[in-house]
């Protein structure tokens, strides 16, 4: 009498290579791609044909106004809200479908919705304890079963489709399916195995919490009440929290908003120091310039639902692409000019060199003069000349203005000149940024 014998082993096989097909798949770089994207409320667009690639263990700034469609890309990328159009992409798999908590992402929101009537403990244990710690465990009994069910199928339909009416193919088939409910029970019972139980679990819990509440630098916290802790201890249990269910993706949105500035200032450093010992992805929303320069790895400029600029920092404040990024990022004096040819642009009447190239002859340009890379100079010794407008002490620096004869310079200088002195502006080649005019 034959009996499938492999069609047998796959029941006692399939868990172990589930298992191994899981941590394969854990392995891979988290990914986040999206192409396309739009969105539409109430026929007005919000985002337009938004095209960004995220890749792993990167921390990325959402940047910009208010109403620039910051958020709504977070939200999308969340699960929180579907896009109109386009396609949003995790490890090269659309995760569209997927609803928000199904997908590899923890979100922390600018109010952090932590319990009241639980500890800190408690609170950062709360997506542990909602979670069924034998959830993936029990799929792959499902899937076990369903196997078993197809198979059994399978071997029925031979019975009924045989002309014959065999009795001896009716036998075999009978017994084989009673040789696969067998090894089908010694697979779950395989599978049981693996089940964590409620003390174990509780043991699990214990060590997460503690692990993230030192990550966050509240260890020795645990009992403490949520109404005795400062704002800024409140946004680390609420980052702990979103952080123990172990996501792929961390999504922030303005969560430094409500805290005072030496406070928010304090936090952007622990916060690119947490991402960098979590070693996930974070996708953090701002309309700070300071806090996008201060911890991202990448910038994404935004401004009416569309992407003006994407790079690093010191691209985004060193090279940037047009006249709202270049105000947006950092102060800038910005000046109408023409391209006269490779190194060379003129403006306010006079030509200068120039280290930008790869402009057509004689177009008109942008010019940015960074407040920092001004030089107040004697009269005489600089290159535009003009009279000292204004002085306002910042505390590392004076910020003066200088009136010229066309307009008004903004210069940061640690060097006190006093209101009504005749002065010369100086700057080097490299000074100077010229940007194409949009």
């Amino acid at each position: 009498m034959y009996i499938n014998s492999k069609l047998i082993s796959t029941y006692m096989t399939l868990y172990f290579t589930m298992s191994k097909h899981v941590n394969r798949k854990e392995s891979i770089m988290a990914f986040i791609e999206l192409k396309d994207v739009t969105k539409e409320f109430n026929n007005q667009v919000v985002l337009r044909g938004i095209d960004l690639e995220i890749k792993s263990n990167e921390f990325v700034t959402l940047l910009g106004p208010s109403g620039c469609g910051k958020t709504t890309t977070l939200r999308i990328i969340g699960g929180f809200i579907e896009p109109t159009g386009g396609e949003v992409l995790f490890d090269g798999v659309d995760i569209l479908k997927l609803p928000a908590y199904k997908r590899p992402t923890n979100t922390v929101f600018q109010r952090y919705s932590l319990f009241p009537h639980l500890n800190v403990y408690e609170n950062v244990a709360f997506g542990l304890r909602v979670k069924d710690q034998n959830r993936d465990a029990k799929k792959q009994i499902e899937v076990l079963k369903e196997t078993y069910k197809k198979d059994c199928e399978a071997l029925q339909y031979k019975v009924n489709h045989d002309r014959s009416n065999s009795e001896v193919l009716k036998l075999e088939v009978k017994e084989q399916k009673a040789a696969l409910k067998v090894k089908l029970k010694e697979a779950i019972e395989v599978v049981k195995t693996t089940f964590v139980s409620k003390k174990k679990y509780e043991y699990i819990i214990e060590e997460k919490v503690s692990k993230y509440l030192k990550m966050v630098g509240l260890d020795g916290y645990e009992d403490r009440s949520i109404s005795k802790l400062s704002g800024g201890q409140m946004q680390r249990v609420a980052i702990a929290r979103a952080l123990i269910n172990e996501p792929k993706v961390l999504l922030l949105d303005e969560p430094l908003a409500a805290l005072d500035l030496k406070l928010r200032q304090e936090m952007q450093y622990e916060l690119k120091e947490i991402q960098r010992s979590a070693g996930i992805t974070f996708i953090f929303v701002t309309h700070d310039q300071e806090e996008a320069l201060t911890m991202s790895d990448k910038i994404v400029v935004m401004n009416k639902g569309e992407i003006q600029q994407i790079g690093t920092p010191v691209d985004i404040y060193n090279e940037p692409i047009n006249r709202f990024v270049a105000n947006f990022i950092g102060e800038s004096n910005i000046v109408s000019g023409i391209m006269k040819k490779d190194f060379l642009v003129s403006f306010d009447g006079y030509d200068f060199e120039c280290v930008d190239k790869g402009f057509d002859t004689d177009q008109v340009v942008d010019v940015v003069l960074r407040p920092e890379d001004l030089d107040i100079v004697e009269l005489g010794q600089g290159k535009i000349s003009g009279i000292v407008d204004s002085v306002i002490f910042k505390g590392v620096h004076f910020e003066i203005d200088v009136k010229t004869k066309d307009r008004i310079y903004t210069v940061h200088t640690t060097d006190f000149k006093p209101e009504g002195m005749s002065v010369d502006l100086d700057w080097y080649p490299e000074d100077i940024h010229v940007m194409e005019v949009w």
